[in-house]
């Protein structure tokens, strides 16, 4: 028997300071998903503008990436993700949705995490507790 290796990729921006919550799911992480996910977060907050914090994946560096006029990026240096509130996400994922379960399939395994991401996304308290760091916190009152 041949162990098979197969990937789906969530992308999950969180706001800090209300809990708003997106994500997409993708075959692919690539800046054309991550282009896709840059414009579905910005109609999803058409009124705002959007500070995200990124890491250094070739997705968020791409020339071709297209990101959108109300939005721009915090760049995280290499090898920290512990800064990035949206890390927690995939803490909570792993801990509640994920913990001890095997799954048959790549899809079954998929839909768990779409139904622990679409139940985080719907309790913005939870999110901002999680989120809202101190220094956060403090920034917003710059």
């Amino acid at each position: 028997m041949a162990l098979i290796r197969e990937y789906r990729y969530e992308y999950a921006a969180v706001s800090p300071w209300d809990g708003a919550f997106d994500f997409i799911t993708a075959e692919k992480m690539n800046t054309g998903n991550m282009s896709r996910f840059l414009e579905q977060v910005s109609e999803a907050h058409k009124e705002e503008f959007i500070v995200m914090v990124v890491d250094g994946a070739s997705s968020h560096r791409s020339k071709e990436l297209e990101i959108p006029k109300k939005m721009s990026f915090i760049r995280l240096p290499p090898y920290s993700p512990e800064l990035n509130p949206a890390e927690q996400i995939w803490n909570v994922l792993r801990r509640d949705y994920f913990a001890n379960r095997v799954f048959d399939t790549l899809d079954a395994a998929t839909a768990q995490a779409e139904f622990g991401l679409t139940e985080m996304a719907t309790n913005n308290l939870a999110t901002r507790q999680l989120t809202n760091w101190p220094w956060i916190s403090a920034f917003l009152k710059m």
